[in-house]
């Protein structure tokens, strides 16, 4: 059974930038990943790698179960049945006894990415044409000899009485000389035709021959411009795979992210586990987050026997009592967190991680009331440094786990939901109500000159609509005019998203260079991923030439503009009207 990958899915920034995303499921493994990215490539092979990864496991299932019903169906007698069982029963024990390596095993697996394997080495598969067979050149055989009076054949044999009568001899001769001359008029004749028809003949080869040379010469322009094409789109996607490599070289946050994106899906967990994490990534510390989803209790393997009954003729399974399976639960989420902190840092070959956070995720049915629930269970932070000094091999999970400070709740397969040591920040005393203003607009309100804090509460409205469709939040700061937050996006994207702090500026005079300035501060201090400044004006060459390279986006009033008008709105900028109306403020 083959994976189901949806379309690449196309979405713009208000400034155009695109992201991409896509969906893709396996039916027989119940298995569903969304996998997004800023690149069409990366997208498509990250999706193609999943997919190829839930192939191989879907194969080894279906092996298992052909040979099972083959030996259910084939051997019917008693000592069948009992083998089958005692068959199923090392499966089961082999199983649970996995899960108690599941630290272990991966201490020597290498998930790092090899970017090298990411390049498309496919060579170009149309074969280069070719004519199948020429035309044979027509030959022209040898002239037959020709007729000469000192051939045999025109010697005269004289009788006696020709010897004697020079008449009759002369005859004899006069009649060789007519044979010798009709022979050399037909010698040349066939000769004559034979050459005008191989003429005729080679110049039909030689038509056919160039007809044949000008289709092939077509069909070859056609192979190399095709081959070309192939070459040149296969450079694009290796470069890119090489840019993202030197990105994640550089340590930029979403190259990191899809690094360790590659890393977290190459790992390799048994099917029950869900395999979905997010990932966010702050670069001024170096600290890696990660949202890690484990399975339910109710996933768990529990089957450690199975008997055969001869007089029922049926197989009775036997399961692990429930004290035995609520601790190899809790082991195996121990085990879990600390392996996929492993993996982020063993794999880092940057240097792009110093710390990491891993929050353990559980979505589980609760048995008080029938409904899903999910619960951050555990969470773990250390540094690589103190981490890479841990003997993995020789440790308990949980006492590891507890010596690293991590959380957990007392019993984790009770679920019971505990704050993580890091997270996403969404509660904030600076947050106010936030109160509509989008809608009283028209044609003739200016911006320019609009309350100061109708305007943040403007601004928060058109953030809003941007990051709707992604699920994102945007809340309002309290009004200061101090120049520090005045809104708050909290984009729940695990590649693009995180927290943004957004500054507006409803000025009639071009924004200061020292407002830009104060925005990258306010984006370090609040741990944010991105800073946006919106004004009713513009900014000035090295306003700009500050932002360039910083994760800032500096929008002027026309980019104000569109964005009212991408959501359906009209309003209009007026500088100079805006001047003369606070001068008349001014002089009131």
């Amino acid at each position: 059974m083959k994976a189901r990958i949806g379309p690449i899915r196309t979405k713009h920034s208000a400034r155009g930038i695109p992201s991409y995303s896509l969906e893709l499921w396996h039916d027989g493994l119940s298995k569903h990943r969304q996998i997004k990215g800023d690149s069409e490539h990366m997208v498509s092979m990250k999706a193609a790698l999943q997919a190829a990864d839930w192939e191989a496991r879907w194969t080894d299932v279906s092996e298992k179960v052909k040979e099972r019903k083959f030996k259910l169906a084939g051997k019917q007698h008693l000592e069948a049945q009992k083998s089958l069982a005692a068959q199923r029963t090392s499966e089961a024990l082999a199983e649970i006894e996995s899960l108690g390596q599941l630290l272990a095993k991966s201490i020597t697996s290498d998930v790092s990415v090899d970017w090298e394997t990411l390049k498309d080495v496919v060579t170009f598969g149309e074969p280069k044409p070719c004519v199948n067979q020429w035309p044979v050149e027509p030959q022209i055989s040898a002239d037959a000899a020709e007729p000469q009076k000192a051939d045999s054949k025109y010697q005269v044999q004289l009788s006696l009485l020709d010897k004697i009568f020079k008449s009759r001899r002369d005859r004899r001769f006069a009649a060789m000389d007519q044979l010798l001359q009709a022979d050399h008029i037909a010698w040349q004749q066939n000769r004559d035709t034979r050459r005008l028809q191989h003429k005729i003949a080679h110049e039909s080869w030689r038509t056919e021959c160039d007809m044949l040379q000008a289709d092939l010469d077509d069909r070859l322009a056609k192979w190399e411009a095709n081959r070309q094409d192939f070459l040149c789109a296969q450079a694009a996607k290796n470069s890119e795979v090489d840019a993202r490599k030197f990105a994640y070289g550089n340590i930029e946050p979403s190259a990191v992210v899809e690094y360790l994106d590659m890393v977290l899906s190459k790992s390799q967990y048994p099917d029950y586990f869900p395999k979905e994490f997010e990932i966010d990534y702050i670069q001024e510390t170096k600290t890696v987050v990660v949202d890690y989803a484990l399975p339910a209790p109710e996933h768990m393997p529990t089957l450690k026997a199975v008997k055969y009954i001869a007089a029922r003729d049926e197989f009775e399974d036997q399961h692990l009592p429930e004290l035995q399976t609520t601790k190899l639960y809790d082991g195996v989420l121990y085990q879990a967190a600390l392996r996929t902190m492993n993996e982020l840092f063993s794999s880092d070959t940057a240097g792009a991680v110093d710390a990491a956070v891993v929050n353990g995720i559980v979505t589980a049915t609760d048995r008080s009331t029938g409904k899903l629930v999910t619960s951050c269970v555990l969470s773990v932070q250390a540094t690589k440094v103190e981490f890479l000094e841990i003997n993995l091999s020789q440790v308990d999970p949980k006492t590891c786990f507890k010596a690293l400070k991590g959380v957990a709740a007392a019993k984790l397969h009770g679920l019971s939901p505990i704050a993580p040591i890091m997270q996403m920040k969404r509660e904030d005393s600076r947050f106010t109500e936030a109160y509509g203003v989008v809608q009283t607009l028209d044609e003739g309100v200016n911006l320019a000159s609009m309350d100061w804090q109708d305007f943040e509460h403007l601004i928060r409205e058109v953030f809003e609509k941007e990051f709707l469709s992604t699920g994102g939040e945007v809340r309002v700061t309290q009004a200061s005019r101090d120049g520090g937050v005045d809104a708050v996006v909290f984009d729940p994207d695990p590649i693009r998203g995180g927290k943004i702090v957004i500054q507006a500026k409803r000025y009639t005079n071009t924004v200061n260079v020292s407002a830009v300035r104060d925005l990258y501060g306010t984006v370090m201090n609040e741990g944010a991923t991105k800073g946006v400044l919106v004004t009713t004006s513009d900014y000035g060459p090295d306003s700009y030439s500050f932002a360039n390279g910083k994760p800032l986006v500096l929008l002027n009033g026309a980019n104000l503009l569109h964005m009212l008008q991408k959501h359906g709105h009209r309003a209009r900028i007026d500088i100079r009207e805006a001047k003369l109306v606070a001068n008349g403020r001014a002089l009131m």
